[in-house]
């Protein structure tokens, strides 16, 4: 008797687990064929339909929100070199240009001839040498702003000697 306990116990054990992987195993495959339901291209089409237009800023606007920086002569890094640049700083919103040119005199241009004086001239010639200097520029005085963010930055004026 005890014997035939224990077999029906094993064989309700078995029946459970195959119910149970059974289970997983359809729902599983139910999953799989919602996600491979639609094509690639369709899911693209719909992700792009989902987004909204957002309307271009006017040129007064970008105009309004446009810090300028004109002629930052400075040493280049490990030479008798050096660079006179003119920067245009296009920022998110009027409170952001208006804390941009609160801190302009003193840590905005720190950190430009800093960010200067870390290149050398084969580090800033080019297009290459362009957008790192920018890119670095953005990340350095990205964090110093608090109502916004720098949008782009352009290089209006570049001379090196």
């Amino acid at each position: 008797m005890f014997k035939n306990k224990i077999f029906i116990l094993i064989v309700s054990i078995l029946i459970a687990i195959t119910l149970i992987l059974t289970a997983a195993f359809v729902l599983w495959n139910f999953m799989e064929k919602n996600n491979q339901s639609k094509d690639p291209t369709v899911k693209a089409q719909e992700a792009v339909a989902s987004v909204k237009p957002t309307k271009a800023p006017s040129a007064e606007a970008v105009k309004g929100n446009t810090a300028i920086i004109k002629d930052i002569l400075t040493n280049l890094s490990g030479s008798q070199n050096f660079i006179k640049i003119s920067l245009a700083f296009e920022l998110e919103n009027s409170k952001t240009k208006a804390e941009f040119d609160n801190l302009l005199e003193s840590a905005v241009k720190g950190t430009i001839v800093q960010a200067l004086g870390d290149l050398t001239k084969e580090q800033i010639e080019g297009s290459k040498g362009s957008d790192g200097l920018t890119s670095t520029l953005m990340n350095k005085l990205n964090p110093l702003l608090h109502e916004g963010k720098i949008k782009q930055i352009w290089i209006t004026d570049k001379v090196l000697q």
